[in-house]
């Protein structure tokens, strides 16, 4: 019988927490490569401009070869969408300690807009380069595209959170929808900020002083039953779009 046994006896393999931590190793050093690329993208963004930084500078830049630089990023404009993540973290640091310093919803989205403008002005000189990609449909720079989710989603939760901790009230069915459209007009303000010239960006931080009030009080109007169905007309045709 023991014979037997030991002839049938299965070859002993890893253990699985063996497995499981080469696994979670080679994993946590992607991710550490992959963080690499983007980070040397962003200083050669910076130092160099968008159109003047390549896919090979960006891997000598960060100590990896070309082919391992285009295994974690498809092409130069996939490595942009990492700046954007990069640029979306950045907004939520900066805003989350010190968005609880009012409950009111036009301060707090005022301190929302005006500080993704502070945490995005240093990239401000080649940003009419990225939104002339971004405005191809196709692009996967485009902020609806598939690739742009994960910052999309993102920045729709930050705003959740602005409208969260507010004392605005509104209809429910347009509360549902409110975060993506305060996106919305935020990708606006993106849009007026990207050509805006003056030091420091001062027009769009002027325009969303202007702006926030007026949304503000347009909002609490969709309590009032008079406007209650305009706001649940509203709902209705941006389902409608999302159907089609």
């Amino acid at each position: 019988m023991d014979t037997v046994n030991a002839v049938t006896e299965p070859v002993r393999s890893d253990p699985p927490a063996r497995r499981l931590g080469e696994s979670s190793a080679r994993s946590e050093k992607g991710e550490q490569t992959r963080a690499a690329i983007a980070a040397a993208a962003q200083e050669l963004f910076l130092e160099r401009g968008y159109e003047k930084t390549t896919m090979r500078a960006v891997a000598e830049r960060a100590g990896v070869s070309l082919g391992n630089a285009y295994y974690y990023f498809a092409s130069k404009e996939h490595l942009v969408q990492a700046f954007y993540d990069q640029i979306q973290a950045e907004h939520a640091a900066a805003l989350v300690p010190v968005l609880d310093r009012s409950e009111v919803f036009a301060d707090r989205l005022l301190l929302s807009l005006t500080t993704w403008v502070d945490v995005a002005e240093r990239y401000h000189g080649f940003a009419d380069k990225f939104f002339k990609a971004a405005a191809e449909p196709s692009s996967p720079l485009s902020p609806f595209s598939p690739e742009s989710q994960p910052s999309r989603d993102a920045a729709i939760a930050l705003m959740e959170r602005v409208l969260a901790g507010s004392n605005l009230k509104v209809a429910p069915a347009l509360r549902v929808e409110l975060p993506e459209l305060l996106w919305l007009a935020q990708m606006g303000m993106v849009l007026f900020w990207v050509y805006d010239s003056s030091e420091g960006q001062r027009r769009t931080r002027a325009l969303a002083a202007g702006v926030v009030p007026i949304l503000d009080r347009l909002l609490r109007l969709t309590r009032l039953p008079v406007v209650r169905g305009v706001a649940d007309d509203l709902v209705a045709v941006i389902h409608a779009i999302r159907r089609a």
